[in-house]
């Protein structure tokens, strides 16, 4: 299997080159060349697999001229033997919707699940081998603690972990900033997440500097992010059984529920994706009336939500477009260009027959919050709340199955100020919770990210 960019068609990488690459060249975002597509009968044998064999079977598809099926089962077994959830991730149902809780890894939310496993991966592919590789990511708030938890202390890899400054809850920051070893460096940016991010793919873009250090990266433009979470789409279809199955989902960055996009291209009868987001609502509005335009990111109570770039709708567009790279390539030079795009009516309507989207204020969540807690006893963290509410807003859907982000200790003061109930630190982050944290604050410029990281590798 070969590797193209949603921008140029002709390139071939494999999948060890984007591992490391992470970022196309020329700014596009890896696509396989192929998307294997199950049968009926295919699904029915699949269903019958646990989390971990069934996670072998669905990304052994994107990388198997890397990685043995063995061994790549060797390896998930690895990463996931922390969790402490032994099925990795676990549904619940909370009223009429079904609850998938996907935060039973080491540092409380999804991210892990990708995560655990690019760390292994590194090692396994031997990237860092021969020479030290610079991991660049940007976070939004969980993304950061997950690479951490992930690449701590791994021999001749060192982690730089962008995060926008007082931008996200004080438990994200503390797990973020306490767990590291010597190899991570955190950065908090004065800026928004979108400022970041920005930075990052600067980075990647040029040439001379991402040689010079050798660097890689593992935010969600990464593919092989995809490629993990697509896994417990399916895992939920098999255990729930039910027909017009459809997902609700809070997303900023769009790379959780492009996973359960191309779980539907490969076969899985999905009826709906639903784009849960807060009031930072560029896919909500790009969605429903086809304007692509970024505006100032707001602050909310789900900061892992306050972005205004949503790099992944680009691996979208490649497909709604027919796959053709020159309109991307055009859609995303107008973005650059001009701070905006516009899509047709017919490419809206090909992008609703797939996605619903729906804003859910802060207000809103809030509410969302406490009815759950007063209804069923059982508290949600902000962002899954916003997917309880967009599931609630959609009619018409039979079954529903909310994902849930991250736990909701991560906000817990959010969760007091709402239901007036103070949840306890998890066993295991306890021991993390009242160290000294370790980051540095830096100005919103390439130019300081780039000098601060020189510095750190002389």
């Amino acid at each position: 299997m070969n590797y193209f960019s949603t921008r140029d068609k002709t390139l071939k990488f494999s999948f060890k080159d984007i591992f490391l690459r992470g970022l196309a060249p020329g700014g596009g975002l890896f696509l396989p060349n192929e998307i294997k597509k199950y049968s009926k009968e295919n699904l029915r044998e699949l269903s019958q697999l646990n989390y971990k064999d069934l996670a072998t079977e669905i990304i052994h598809n994107f990388c198997k001229q890397e990685l043995d099926k063995k061994e790549l089962s060797s390896l998930i077994n690895k990463s996931y033997n922390g969790f402490l959830e032994n099925e990795v991730v676990k549904l619940k149902k909370i009223g009429n919707i079904h609850l998938l809780e996907l935060y039973y890894g080491p540092t409380l939310a999804f991210k892990d699940i990708a995560m655990q496993l690019i760390g292994n991966m590194y090692d396994y592919l031997q990237i860092a081998k021969d020479k030290i590789v610079n991991i660049v990511v940007a976070t939004s708030g969980d993304t950061g603690s997950a690479a951490i938890a992930s690449l701590s202390n791994r021999k001749n890899i060192n982690l730089f972990v962008l995060h926008p400054h007082n931008k996200i809850s004080k438990v994200q920051r503390k797990i973020m900033t306490t767990i590291g070893g010597s190899n991570i460096y955190n950065i908090a940016v004065e800026g928004s997440f979108d400022d970041c991010q920005k930075i990052v793919k600067d980075l990647f873009n040029d040439e001379s500097f991402r040689s010079k250090i050798n660097m890689s990266g593992v935010n969600s433009i990464n593919w092989s992010r995809i490629v993990c979470q697509i896994v417990y789409y399916f895992y939920s279809y098999f255990k729930l059984q039910k027909d017009n199955l459809s997902f609700s989902v809070p997303t900023g960055n769009f790379g959780d529920i492009f996973a359960g996009y191309v779980a539907k291209k490969m076969g899985l009868p999905i009826d709906k994706l639903i784009v849960a987001t807060n009031e930072n609502d560029i896919l909500q509005r790009v969605i429903n009336s086809g304007v692509y335009k970024p505006d100032t990111v707001k602050t909310s109570i789900t900061p892992s939500m306050d972005i205004q770039v949503a790099s992944n709708f680009e691996r979208l567009l490649f497909y709604i477009l027919d796959e053709n790279d020159q309109k991307v390539s055009k859609l995303m030079n107008d973005l650059s260009l001009k701070g905006s795009f516009n899509l047709d009516k017919e490419v809206v309507k090909k992008i609703k027959k797939d996605f619903e989207a729906v804003r859910i204020n802060d207000e809103d969540t809030q509410k969302i919050i406490k009815n759950i807690d007063d209804k069923h006893q059982f508290i949600l963290d902000p962002h899954t709340a916003t997917g309880f509410g967009a599931a609630n807003k959609v009619k018409g859907l039979k079954n529903v199955v909310v994902l849930g982000t991250a736990h909701p200790y991560k906000f817990n003061d959010t969760i007091e100020k709402v239901t007036g109930k103070s949840l306890k630190a998890p066993k295991h982050l306890k021991m993390y919770i009242d160290k000294k944290e370790k980051f540095d604050i830096i100005g919103n410029s390439n130019l300081e990210v780039k000098n601060y990281i020189l510095s750190k590798l002389l």
